[in-house]
């Protein structure tokens, strides 16, 4: 079926079972943490709109985030997650809303940085166009577009070893142990339901390319010799793509 479908269809046949659910994905090992501090979310955040998704990942190497054991993001990170019916029924797949959506001054308000905003609607347009295989840009979409929060831990807790030659979508040359987890501990909880906004910013600009992007633009200006140097040499780390 392939992946965007065949995810699509396993969880909608999870959540006409159960109004909630922790989902691991194939090539990615928890820490024990990660299922308790789920269920406790998934309790407290039953019935709050706001939030959409808990995520176990965490990509801000070692930066802590606010006083409690999580904040609120707007990436849902996937590579073990957890999740209510009520918001998994609001998926589109199809990205129907995209069209007008991004010419609404809603989108533009929601992604004040030209640089993400040009990254993301590319993608979501290649989405609606289906020319990319795969379910977690549609959802990440469909959380966006419904103000949807995620809540994610100040520790990782959810590593990924599918990284290698042989992967779906996370190629590399070779295969990779994953990023470290760590224990949360009790969890502790935030005192406000509130995006973090420069969490946000370092996720996009590490691993999604954005100090590629603005690094980019600012080279443009510069002598193409020099330039062309310094991109080189910025552009060898890795960047991974912890949506999908």
């Amino acid at each position: 079926m392939g992946l965007k479908l065949r995810v699509n269809s396993g969880l909608n046949w999870v959540f006409a079972q159960t109004k909630s659910a922790i989902i691991i994905e194939d090539d990615c090992l928890p820490n024990p943490d990660f299922f308790s501090f789920c269920d406790t979310l998934l309790d407290r955040y039953e019935t709050d709109e706001r939030v959409w998704v808990i995520t176990g990942n965490n990509f801000q190497n070692g930066r802590k985030r606010g006083n409690a054991s999580y904040y609120f993001s707007k990436y849902n990170h996937c590579w073990g997650w957890a999740t209510w019916r009520r918001a998994w029924i609001k998926n589109d797949p199809q990205l129907s809303f995209w069209p007008e959506w991004k010419e609404s001054q809603i989108w533009i308000s929601s992604m004040p940085d030209k640089i993400e905003r040009r990254y993301w609607s590319n993608i979501f347009d290649q989405m609606y166009r289906n020319e990319i295989n795969t379910w977690g840009y549609p959802w990440t979409a469909s959380v966006w577009y419904h103000g949807g929060l995620t809540a994610t831990p100040n520790v990782n807790l959810v590593k990924n070893i599918g990284f290698g030659p042989d992967a779906t979508h996370t190629i590399a040359e070779s295969d990779q142990d994953g990023q470290t987890v760590y224990p949360l501990g009790p969890t502790t909880h935030p005192e406000d339901v509130v995006q973090d906004k420069k969490a946000d910013r370092y996720v996009f600009d590490h691993n999604f390319g954005g100090l590629e992007q603005r690094l980019h633009r600012r080279l443009l200006r510069l002598p193409r010799r020099i330039a062309g140097k310094i991109f080189r040499t910025f552009s060898n780390r890795r960047v991974s793509h912890p949506v999908d």
